[in-house]
Formats: structure tokens, sequence, C-alpha cells
């Protein structure tokens, strides 16, 4: 059978010889290729560690009756204000019970929800205020639903550092609103491993040690002499654990203390010593995964960076730490009861997204003591802590909020010290 036409032409045209590739096009060839299984695998392994922290954040997620509904999280900074729970318990870990020992041993089985903090971001322009509210404060609760679905009862006057082991981080939330009038979306509880493993995954935080150095029995503290310190491990949970090594040994002074550690810590945190080490950030992202148990809401890390987002450059003269004010309470001198009318100067302020002046002392119990900016104790001569954020004026700024004087505490701007004293 006598073939077509068409099948006797060559497949290359005759006036066209073909070109022999080169070398170099080859090795072009080659990079693109191995380039684009770098991108795709680059891509699977991002996508793999997202997921991965998703998974692990959503394991335990608490979903916090009541909050107000937000927008899915995207990576850009969150639109508007915001308020943020953390609530650290007394919770024993693994790595914390062979370090405590009786005290995580001979415990009643109860989880207290010893710090209490309510974090309040306003909207633009940002500013950040830090409310620590006393685990002796004696206060109302409202009716709560538990994770189980089971009712706990309203009550009349309950101490707040018992509401998380009766009806969970849900019923601290939704207390802490009713106290305060501020929405709260987000929320989250560490305990202490958490709190070790969070200091060491930054590398430590410096802290300022005066007074007579510290030495407490209670928080397994012999004696730290006045000076700087690098904390981390299980030295930043002494720290924070202790009370009567510092002023007058109540539970204010120790609160005080702890704002000094956390001033520190956010300096820490937004210094170039941990943003611009990847393998920090990787690991302090690692770190809150494993540590921290999340609401429902806070349980993704696109939520986190997002949350990250809107704070990483606010001044340091904004960030305020503030003690909520106290009485003490007339049925236990051991007790506190809230002072709602200097409390409501700092509600009023948060609620209208103004930042605060702060007129009183930074302690009123003598946890800390002020120190000059650059004297031998100020860790701020360290290089891996990062200077003022504060940018230079542009305008006029916005009026400040005057909170009551009897409202202590401090900016991450101010640096001090703990009163230390020897138990």
């Amino acid at each position: 059978m006598p073939r077509a036409r068409h099948q006797d032409r060559s497949t290359v045209a005759r006036h066209a010889p073909l070109p022999t590739p080169g070398p170099w096009k080859g090795f072009l060839k080659i990079a693109g290729i191995s380039l684009g299984v770098v991108l795709v695998s680059a891509i699977a392994v991002g996508a793999f560690v997202v997921v991965d922290y998703v998974n692990r954040f959503n394991a335990d997620a608490v979903a916090l009756e009541g909050a107000p509904e937000v927008e899915p999280p995207t990576i850009s900074a969150f639109p508007g204000e915001f308020s943020v729970l953390l609530v650290g318990t007394d919770e024993c870990g693994e790595v914390s019970g062979g370090l405590l020992g009786a005290r995580c041993s001979e415990a009643d089985g109860g989880i207290l929800n010893d710090v209490n903090l309510l974090v309040h971001v306003s909207a633009e322009p940002r500013n950040v205020t830090v409310v620590s509210l006393p685990r002796d404060l004696m206060i109302e609760t409202p009716e709560c639903t538990r994770e189980d679905g089971s009712i706990a009862s309203a009550t009349s006057k309950t101490q707040i550092n018992s509401i998380y082991q009766n009806a969970g981080l849900s019923c601290v939330a939704k207390t802490i609103t009713a106290l305060s009038g501020i929405d709260i979306p987000f929320g989250a509880q560490i305990d202490f491993d958490g709190v070790m493993a969070v200091t060491d995954a930054i590398g430590g935080v410096e802290v300022c040690i005066g007074g007579d150095g510290i030495r407490d029995e209670e928080a397994g503290i012999d004696y730290w002499a006045p000076g700087p310190r690098t904390v981390s491990g299980y030295e930043a949970l002494q720290f924070i654990r202790t009370r009567y090594g510092v002023g007058d040994g109540s539970d204010m002074a120790r609160v005080s203390n702890q704002q000094q550690y956390m001033s520190r810590l956010v300096k820490k945190i937004l210094s170039d010593e941990v943003l611009s080490d990847p393998g920090k950030v990787l690991g302090l992202a690692n770190t809150v995964a494993d540590n921290i148990t999340p609401s429902t809401e806070l349980g993704n890390p696109v939520r986190i960076a997002q949350l990250a987002l809107s704070i990483k450059d606010v001044p340091f003269s904004d960030f305020v730490f503030a003690q909520y004010p106290v009485f003490e309470d007339p049925d236990d001198s051991d007790r506190v009861i809230p002072n709602y009318d200097a409390a409501d100067t700092l509600w009023t302020a948060l609620a209208a997204g103004q930042a605060v002046q702060l007129t009183g002392d930074a302690t009123n119990n003598g946890g800390v003591e002020v120190v000059d900016p650059g004297t031998p104790t100020d860790p701020g001569t360290d290089a891996g802590t990062a200077p003022s954020t504060d940018a230079p004026a542009t305008g006029t700024p916005a009026p400040r909020a005057t909170l009551d004087p009897s409202i202590s505490g401090q900016t991450a701007e101010q640096e001090t010290c703990t009163n230390g004293r020897q138990r």
C-alpha cells in the first residue's frame, strides 16, 4: 500500500539543522529542576510544620464560654483591639515534679491558677496593658459551664486562684470579663514545666536583684546575691515563685517581682538576639506548641503570628504592667478584695483604647525598687537586650488616661530590681 505523501516528510526541517545543546544550557536546566525540587520541598516542610503546630495546639484547645466571635486569622496585624488571658497554674510536670519533690508529691491534686494576667492591646495607635490580678483576690464568680457540660454555680465571694480547679480556663476568663467589662476572645494556660521551657527557648532572661539578695526556702532559693542574674529553666521558675524572699513577703510583692520578670522577658523576645535567630524563633514556637493549652480561637500558629504582628512596633513606654488595686479583706487579713473605684480608672481607659499613665509607685508592697538606667545592675547594658523602641515624636501624642495612684506598676521602659530579703 503506497504511503501518504506527508508520511515521507522528515520530522525536522531540512534547512534548519538541530543545534547541539551546550554545557551551560544543560547546567541551567539541571539548576532549574534542582531549584524547583528545593522550593517544593521547602513548601512541603513549611506546610508540615504549620499543620503540625495546628494539630498540637488544637489537641487540648478550650472553648471560652461567651467569648466574642473573631474573624479567621490572616498573616497581618489583628484588626482592632483584643485581649488575651494568660493563666499560670501550679501544676507540676515531669521536670518540675522531679525538682520540687514534696511540693508536688504532697499536693492534694487540685490545680490552682496562681498567676492571672489580662493582656489588652488597643487598636491603632497600639499600646499594651498587662493587668496582674493577685492570687489572694476574693471576687464574685458567674455561673460557668465546665468542659464536661456540668454547671459551676455562681458565687458571691471566691478566691480567684481556685476558679481554674473548680471550672477551668473558660470560667477564669468569664469571671475576669464580669469584673472588668473587657471581652476576652483569646486565652491560654501554662504550667511550671512550660515556664521553664519558654525561658530556656530564648536563652534565659537577665533579671536584677537588689536589697539584701534573695533567700527563700519555700522557693528553694538558698541565697542569690544582689546584682544582675540570668535565670532560665528551674531558676526562672524559682524567681517568679518567690514570695517570702521579696518585699514584705506578700503575694502583692511577688506580683511586682513577676512584673519585673515580664518586662525583661518582653525586651528579650523583641530583641535582635531572638528575632534575628531563626533557630530560636522556631524553638520558641515549638516550645509554645508543646507547653501551652490555648483557647479555641488561639489554637492556630497563624493567629499567634497575627497577634505578634500587632505589638511588634509598640514602644517600651507603652508596655504597661499594672497591678489590680485591692483592699485588705475585712473577713481575712490574708486575703484581699477589689478596690472598685480605683480599678474603674483602669477599665475605663482600656475600654476607650487609651494609653495609660501610672501615677502610683512601682510597688505597694516593697517587691521591687526603681533603678536609674545604665547602672551596673541594669540589664539594658547587655548586648542581648533590645534598646527602647520609642520612635521620634511626629506630632502631639495622644493624651494618656491617668490611673488612680493606688494602682502600682511599671512600664517596660523602666528598670526595676527585686527588693530582696532573707527569710
